[in-house]
């Protein structure tokens, strides 16, 4: 499997011919926008920072849209969406959690969570995770204090943040006492992640 990320709350997940595209921004964003083919695409909240659809269709490629909480299997991906109350763009809405179960490994993405406790059906669901997109520091989204307390709750073997600043991932690293190298994209299998609690992997865009 391999994990780029595109800025903001945008990542390329691939694994073979299959790609899976998260948060794509949409044009009226200020955040940069990619457009790639994807196969599916999870929309964690319907802002213009998150739903640019249109970013993950390419040429004759046209995605499989998930955008809320349920349960969806496409081309043997099992995907899991919880929702959560969030404040992002500055008013009250419904920020959807996705599970991803890819290649043996659990990736957990936040999207816009704004709260250092999750609901309980997503707690109660959400064990054993791999890889968790985290939001770190920035409007709307977790600080870095509470998105450190909240990955600690959830025990994921590596950690890759998103919808940073600079200040505060160097604030969320500090916190954490890791030492990290940002690298460009992640391969990952699952027999990589063996033995690990909490590894940071900051990757660049």
């Amino acid at each position: 499997m391999v994990i780029s990320y595109l800025g903001g709350q945008c990542f390329k997940v691939s694994r073979g011919d299959l790609t899976i595209s998260y948060n794509p921004p949409g044009k009226e964003s200020k955040l940069a926008s990619a457009k790639f083919g994807a196969d599916i695409a999870l929309i964690s909240l319907d802002h213009e920072d998150f739903n640019g659809i249109e970013n993950a269709s390419y040429g004759e490629r046209a995605p499989f849209v998930i955008s809320g909480p349920g349960e969806y299997e496409i081309k043997g991906v099992t995907v899991r969406g919880f929702g959560a109350e969030t404040e992002y763009g500055g008013k009250k809405s419904i920020n959807t959690i996705y599970n991803v179960a890819l290649e043996g490994m659990n990736l957990c993405f936040l999207g816009a969570q704004s709260a250092s406790t999750l609901p309980q059906a997503a707690k109660q669901e959400l064990d054993d995770i791999d890889i968790l997109f985290l939001p770190i520091g920035d409007e709307g989204v977790l600080d870095y204090d509470d998105a450190y307390k909240l990955a600690v709750q959830l025990e994921p073997k590596a950690i890759v943040p998103m919808h940073y600043t600079q200040e505060s991932l160097k604030k969320f690293i500090k916190e954490a006492g890791e030492e990290t190298k940002p690298q460009e994209k992640l391969t990952v299998k699952k027999k990589d992640l063996e033995g690990k609690e909490g590894e940071i992997i900051v990757l660049t865009h």
